[in-house]
């Protein structure tokens, strides 16, 4: 039996169908990330989950249970904001110890638990402070082990990075790895970013417009998508005009072929073929890689590596992500050779 089932889950505000048949099943310890643009459901289905929301229609099911209309302080589910919501009155360890207080636990049992959470999240010398006199990644920490303290079953987590800035985005999304690792607990993550999502989850659900589109793992999604919208948002990549006649596709300014994984078969006037920018390199490649030529249209510098701008034969434009070894000078409106690996070239018919 699935640990978490949400069926058929429908939730309406006026004309706007904010849940639309959403349905998810979810593993005990599982890692998985709800992600999509603003507006495309997933806050409102980790709203539902934690019973701050009341569908209008579908079911959500724990354990074979169906909790749906129960109060969000019966489900067990611990949740952190993307604000925090720490009580700026409470220091550290009286932030931890207040959902131990409501649930009635003894003085020594919350004193030990608090102690527990302190060392898990690297704050030990804290307990005293008030959540003002502690960093965007301090406060955060204490809102996780807040949420962690009763042991629930289920930790919903919506957006709680997004306010941190990038390097401690990174140390951030360890932590949460690390945390999961160690408590086991369930967690479902709503993000927004694409890299986050990749980088953390063990399945990611992608939403668009109230529904789930596609789920999977980050490297089936990212390496396999099957819709056009979940190859374009998750990652960059290139799209462009294809065509397959006589065993062989027709795109990039020249013919090919696919590895089975990649060509069902049969032939089709048209399709949109994809690859992404980092699977685009310079020189004609080997034995079995797609070879082709491009005219440079633009160049900018990045480091390790660097973004090209490349016009087809056609008349279609394309990034390259390309190795910092390629210089600027001399490549610049000139028609050179670049090739692709046919597993790293998708097809979306």
């Amino acid at each position: 039996m699935s640990f978490l089932v949400v069926e058929s889950l429908v939730m309406t505000y006026g004309v706007l169908r904010a849940l639309d048949d959403v349905s998810l099943t979810v593993k005990e310890g599982e890692f998985i990330s709800l992600l999509g643009p603003s507006g495309s459901g997933k806050t409102t289905l980790l709203m539902s989950l934690a019973g701050f929301n009341k569908p209008d229609a579908g079911r959500i099911l724990l354990d074979g249970q169906d909790i749906t209309a129960k109060e969000p302080e019966d489900r067990d589910f611990g949740f952190v904001f993307q604000g925090y919501a720490l009580f700026p009155h409470l220091t550290v360890a009286g932030n931890i110890a207040f959902p131990l207080k409501v649930r009635k636990w003894d003085a020594a049992r919350i004193k030990a638990r608090v102690d527990e959470m302190l060392s898990l999240v690297g704050l030990d010398s804290f307990a005293d402070r008030k959540p003002r006199q502690l960093s965007g990644g301090q406060q955060q920490r204490v809102a996780l082990a807040r949420a962690l303290s009763f042991g629930p079953r289920v930790l919903l987590l919506d957006e709680p990075l997004s306010a941190l800035d990038r390097m401690l985005r990174e140390q951030m999304q360890t932590e949460l790895r690390r945390l999961h690792r160690e408590t086991g607990v369930t967690f479902l993550y709503v993000t927004h970013d694409q890299q986050e999502a990749l980088t953390m989850s063990d399945r990611i659900a992608v939403f668009e417009k109230g529904k789930i589109v596609e789920e999977g793992s980050p490297a089936r999604l990212f390496k396999s998508p099957t819709t056009r919208f979940v190859a374009e948002f998750l990652g960059e990549n290139n799209f462009l005009r294809g065509s397959r006649s006589n065993g062989q596709w027709h795109g990039l300014g020249t013919g090919f072929s696919l590895p089975e994984t990649r060509d069902s078969g049969g032939d089709t006037d048209a399709a949109t073929l994809w690859v992404r920018p980092g699977d685009i390199a310079f020189g004609p490649g080997g034995d079995g890689d797609i070879t082709f030529t491009a005219t440079v249209e633009d160049f900018v510098f990045g480091g390790t590596q660097n973004r090209l701008t490349l016009r087809l034969p056609g008349g279609e434009s394309i990034a390259a992500l390309i190795a910092a070894d390629l210089a600027a000078e001399g490549v610049l409106g000139q028609g050179l050779t670049f090739h692709a690996r046919p597993e790293a070239v998708g097809v979306l018919r």
